[in-house]
């Protein structure tokens, strides 16, 4: 072992230690290693920095921009309306969602896609007193297997193309991953289809928003000559939104003011006083075409912001109008919904007289608007995801991310300049503002890579992978080809938990590989061994995003990660290795 080699994998351990010890970020451990690497100088100082311009991290932020104006646009929950009364169980509900959630990762991000789904599973639980711990995990592991598919869905596999691009001049192309990827992900649809029962009942963790437990908000929204809605009764009306929206009021010839029953027959121009929660109030405003009072100011570029604050006992507000306070001529915030404890509001928003607590969702394009808040005496309350009255909704995003997936398919363009196209398509569609745009990017995955490409290079440049395959060679002599694939599957799914999927796939593919040459056979199967055991982290909450993103909702403990995530390991170990050895023979040609 030369004195380089030695630098590199004392570093390369040293960052694994600080991963497993979790008392530092991931992209903090991995900015320091890598700054670490140039001062010993098994990094170049010219390539430190090499891994922020590589085309993965393009991939990886306009997946997580494409998705997340898919979630916006509200496309998928249209297309979940016709089963979704269908869903009134537990047995029923965790397959179909998984599998939902399984399709949408073939084509986006992963994490994407489950974030896209969770707020309706949530929904569902609510409505049927479903334990969301019976959702939550089943949606995340499908999610990971969903992702196994395609080159994009999730972040081992786009690795492992550029590792195998590294060491043999080609990458993995968009549907490589698909023949091993689908299969395993139709056997993981099966089991969760009974394996939600191994899953204990658990309570959601209490989040900062449960601290303000707020009733349903009133909103004020006119129903224009071509909504739709012309013509319903207030019930078909209601159901738009599966009742989780009531028509409080009808205001109707600009004084009128009716209470609703549920055959009442709502005409063109009535402004309805509807209540409920600010998601479901965002769904129906946009499925019926309503014009939602407070809601049209934007500035040049359609940008706005909302907000939700609570009136404090100094606020100027108090026992005056919105119409009186003038509050959009005179400090450029339109008064969107409005939430009083023990009281229902029964009339116009433009003529409620504002109390001490009242919680109101405000609406302003204004850069000032922190300012303004202030100058109200309006307490903003801890940070929620409020679109009420700026979501963009629509087909638009699903059709780009279709033509960048067709593009792709027809080998027009490379994945990075699909995904980088139609991020910027959807955003010069204003689909999403370029503030939330890089609010939506995951920068620690960005300089989690970025900082570790590097390192990975280095590894195997000073000749360390070569040395590692040959010592796992002599390791594994006599054990047969089939057997070594499964060894490698396994050492990438132990070491996932603890390194997290990057971190695995960059240090172990160029070892898989080279292992495979050193011992005559086809790398290729054995770069998707990797792949495919590094995004198969089923065992712990911090492996993956995705499984850290339920852990909260559903309020697991770490232990029940390995209640569903033990038996689901040991299937795509037994069924990955004979699946890989099938499409990609061991002793085939490589690359």
């Amino acid at each position: 072992m030369t004195l380089d080699q030695g630098l590199a994998f004392g570093l390369i351990a040293v960052t694994i230690g600080l991963f497993v010890w979790g008392r530092l970020p991931y992209d903090l451990v991995a900015m320091s290693a890598l700054l670490v690497g140039i001062a010993l100088g098994i990094v170049p100082e010219k390539h430190a920095f090499e891994g922020f311009s590589d085309e993965i991290i393009v991939i990886i932020a306009a997946a997580l921009v494409v998705s997340a104006c898919i979630a916006r646009s509200g496309t998928i929950e249209v297309l979940m309306r016709p089963i979704l009364p269908k869903l009134r169980t537990a047995a029923v509900q965790a397959p179909a969602l998984s599998a939902c959630v399984l399709l949408l990762s073939m084509v986006t991000k992963n994490v994407g896609a489950l974030a896209i789904f969770m707020p309706i599973a949530l929904q569902l639980a609510r409505r049927h007193g479903t334990p969301p711990s019976a959702l939550l995990m089943p949606m995340a592991a499908a999610s990971l297997t969903g992702g196994l598919v395609t080159l994009v869905g999730t972040s081992p596999n786009i690795i492992i193309a550029k590792v195998r691009a590294d060491m043999f001049g080609k990458p993995f192309t968009m549907f490589d991953f698909t023949p091993v990827g689908l299969s395993i992900a139709a056997l993981t649809i099966a089991f969760l289809t009974v394996g939600w029962r191994l899953l204990p009942v658990r309570r959601a963790a209490s989040s900062m928003d449960a601290a303000f437990t707020i009733d349903s908000y009133t909103a004020e929204a006119v129903l224009g000559p071509h909504s739709p809605a012309v013509g319903f009764t207030v019930a078909e009306f209601e159901a738009l939104q599966q009742g989780d929206v009531s028509v409080a009021g009808i205001v109707r010839e600009r004084f009128r003011r009716y209470a609703p029953t549920p055959a009442s027959r709502l005409q063109a121009g009535d402004v309805l006083l509807l209540r409920g929660e600010p998601e479901s109030l965002d769904g129906i405003v946009a499925r019926a075409r309503l014009d939602l009072a407070g809601g049209t100011a934007h500035d040049a570029e359609g940008h706005a912001t909302v907000v939700e604050g609570v009136v404090t006992e100094n606020s100027p507000l108090i026992g005056h109008t919105p119409s009186q306070m003038a509050l959009q001529a005179r400090h450029g915030v339109g008064l969107v919904a409005l939430s009083r404890r023990g009281t229902a509001i029964l009339q116009r928003l433009s003529t409620v007289r504002f109390r001490q607590g009242d919680v109101v969702v405000l609406r302003s394009a204004s850069p000032s608007l922190p300012e303004t808040l202030g100058e109200l005496h309006v307490l903003p309350l801890a940070e929620r995801s409020i679109t009420l009255g700026i979501s963009h909704r629509g087909w638009t995003p699903l059709l780009v991310l279709a033509a960048a997936m067709t593009l792709v398919a027809l080998k027009l363009v490379g994945v990075a300049v699909a995904f980088f196209g139609a991020a910027v398509v959807l955003l010069l569609l204003r689909t999403m503002t370029m503030h939330e745009a890089y609010k939506t990017v995951e920068w620690h995955i960005v300089f989690l890579l970025g900082a570790l490409l590097p390192l990975s290079h280095a590894v195997r440049d000073t000749g360390g992978t070569d040395l590692i395959a040959r010592s796992l060679g002599h390791a594994v002599e006599g054990l047969g080809p089939t057997t070594t694939l499964a060894v490698v599957m396994v050492i990438a799914m132990a070491v996932t938990p603890f390194f997290h999927n990057a971190p695995t796939t960059l240090v172990m593919g160029p070892i898989a590989g080279s292992l495979a040459v050193k011992l005559g056979l086809n790398p290729d199967p054995f770069l998707m061994a990797v792949a495919l055991g590094a995004g198969c982290d089923f065992l712990t909450p911090v492996g993956h995003q995705c499984n850290t993103l339920v852990l909260g909702p559903g309020g697991y403990r770490f232990g029940d990660y390995a209640r569903l995530g033990l038996p689901l390991s040991i299937m795509v170990v037994a069924a990955g290795v004979p699946l890989i050895a099938w499409f990609w023979p061991l002793h085939g040609h490589g690359p």
